[in-house]
């Protein structure tokens, strides 16, 4: 399959070879790449406009049109995507807010300005998070900008209890959203299918060379370094389980060398060793399938 990145990257390379032959080159290189883009965006116009005369434009249509990487990407060079960007932008948030939520925290779009910045309060509390500001720019940043790739940067704000905001809480320079050709801070890796984790136990994975452990909650997943952070010991092994009296949907895990605990849906807090913390990733679940975010600078 087509990858848009790519083909976007070689286009790009192919017009800067050309100015090697002068600036009329590059220009004549220039025009033959607006043209076939007008061209297939008139014929992209035109299915849409057929598909609605015959009454075949549904919404299920169109949202399947939309779930595709490939002609999503279409449509917004294009300006005929079928969700304006406030809609995307809240769609991609609700994808990241499992992970925010096991860090006690929250997101919440303020705004999405005319000149494409959008504006973002974080909420709850981040005490005794691990995770970086590069970690929380994977998984705000990266499901932000494969959602509205037009937007062009992101502001975010620290949320207070009653959920005004109070500053900038993490340099905007971290979050910020362009159209570039460069990879955002991390790569993301698919690393399993949410049907193929049992509920409750721990499951290996790798990305980036990285061994990964997933644990899976009713419909929640998390993602953890596979190394416990006391004994150094592999997590996969360890036992998942409810600790008593906790509500429903929580849960802790035992080092099976060491038999320390650490709180699964809390950002891997210690529960012994407060100081003693599991590394979480940033997980997106897109169609069924577990991607995590392996930043570029992993903790040791």
């Amino acid at each position: 399959m087509t990858d848009p990145a790519a083909s976007g990257r070689r286009i790009e390379q192919l017009l800067e070879a050309s100015a090697a032959a002068g600036p009329a080159a590059r220009e004549r290189a220039e025009e033959l790449v607006r043209l076939v883009v007008d061209l297939y965006g008139a014929g992209l116009e035109r299915l849409l406009d057929i598909a609605y005369e015959c009454g075949a434009l549904t919404e299920d249509l169109l949202a399947a049109l939309a779930a595709d990487d490939l002609v999503s990407s279409l449509l917004l060079v294009h300006g005929l995507h079928p969700y304006p960007v406030e809609e995307r932008v809240e769609q991609a948030l609700r994808d990241v807010r499992p992970y925010l939520g096991s860090h006690g925290g929250d997101v919440r779009l303020l705004e999405v300005t005319g000149d494409g910045v959008v504006r973002l309060a974080l909420l709850g509390s981040c005490d005794g998070c691990p995770s970086s500001s590069v970690t929380l720019s994977l998984a705000v940043d990266g499901a932000v900008r494969a959602a509205a790739p037009e937007v062009v940067r992101i502001d975010v704000e620290e949320g207070v209890a009653d959920g005004s905001t109070a500053g900038t809480v993490i340099p905007v320079g971290s979050l910020t959203a362009r159209l570039r050709a460069e990879a955002p801070p991390g790569t993301w890796a698919d690393v399993a299918a949410v049907s193929a984790l049992p509920v409750g136990s721990l499951e290996p994975a790798r990305a980036a060379g990285l061994a990964i452990a997933l644990c899976r909650l009713g419909d929640t997943v998390y993602a953890y370094l596979d190394a416990c952070p006391s004994c150094g010991a592999a997590l996969v092994g360890a036992r998942v389980e409810r600790a008593l009296g906790s509500p429903v949907g929580t849960a802790v895990l035992a080092c099976a060398r060491c038999h320390e605990h650490f709180d699964v849906t809390h950002a891997g807090a210690g529960v012994e060793q407060p100081a003693h913390h599991l590394e979480p990733l940033p997980l997106l679940v897109r169609d069924g399938r577990v991607e995590v975010a392996v930043p570029s600078a992993v903790p040791a």
